[in-house]
């Protein structure tokens, strides 16, 4: 059931031996004009370190990204992660599980730069297992691109998943709620009580899922309809908030 965040209060500061599940952009650092503009941050790095230990390990990074960029921005300090939505994810062991790739994804890639070459300020960026449209630069491409990316969904068997100012076109048979539901039935996670925290269209799958199993989401940003029964208004809000939570 979705419902209008603005009726959304806080979330509490005590979880009962929280899990916790954590997006990046949007979530874990402010928005910017391209990927690469994200980068490590002290008070974030710190913030984290001192909750993976106050909830003995039970904290994961859910992010659209490529794992080896979420390493880059949180410094490897993160060993729990699941990136391009699900797709690829590093388990409490150690192990890199990855999806092969669709073929479909090198083919929208393609006619996603076609579009970047007659649309000045899009840019693709490319993920491998994924392929994302940015128009953050250029707001008023966003119906054009949306259009474009449905069209290529339909034609090569992809998974469409919009987001803010991107359209990104992935292979199929994952999300962040699939991602969550593995990790919750490995140690540490199994039996803990997940909390999903994200900001974007793609993380309603992780707000699902962490209800499924007993937890709650939790929506960062302006309000919107929402699976989550939470909401923050921004990172530092977030961060604040991850500072004070206690998991017993």
């Amino acid at each position: 059931m979705t419902i209008d965040a603005a009726d959304l209060g806080a979330p509490p500061e005590r979880v009962r031996r929280a899990a916790l599940f954590l997006d990046l952009d949007g979530v874990l650092a402010e928005l910017a004009p391209t990927p690469e503009a994200v980068g490590p941050d002290p008070r974030r790095r710190a913030v984290l370190a001192r909750l993976t230990h106050r909830l003995e390990g039970r904290l994961a990074v859910i992010s659209g990204r490529a794992i080896v960029d979420i390493d880059r921005i949180l410094e490897g300090d993160v060993a729990l992660v699941s990136g391009v939505h699900g797709l690829e994810r590093r388990t409490p062991g150690g192990r890199l599980v990855r999806a092969e790739p669709a073929p479909g994804v090198a083919e929208a890639a393609a006619a996603f730069d076609r579009f970047v070459a007659d649309n000045p300020g899009a840019f693709v960026e490319r993920k491998g297992l994924a392929t994302g449209l940015h128009v953050r630069l250029a707001p008023h491409l966003a119906g054009a691109a949306r259009d474009l990316a449905a069209e290529l969904a339909a034609a090569h068997d992809l998974t469409h998943q919009p987001g803010h100012l991107i359209e990104e076109l992935k292979t199929p048979g994952a999300d962040k709620g699939r991602a969550l539901a593995a990790f919750m039935a490995e140690p540490p996670f199994a039996g803990a009580t997940p909390v999903m925290v994200g900001d974007d269209l793609t993380d309603e799958y992780g707000f699902v899922a962490a209800d499924a199993h007993g937890g709650f989401g939790v929506h960062v940003g302006s309000p919107r309809p929402t699976a989550a029964a939470y909401r923050l208004p921004g990172p530092a809000a977030v961060l604040a908030w991850l500072d004070r939570l206690e998991g017993l």
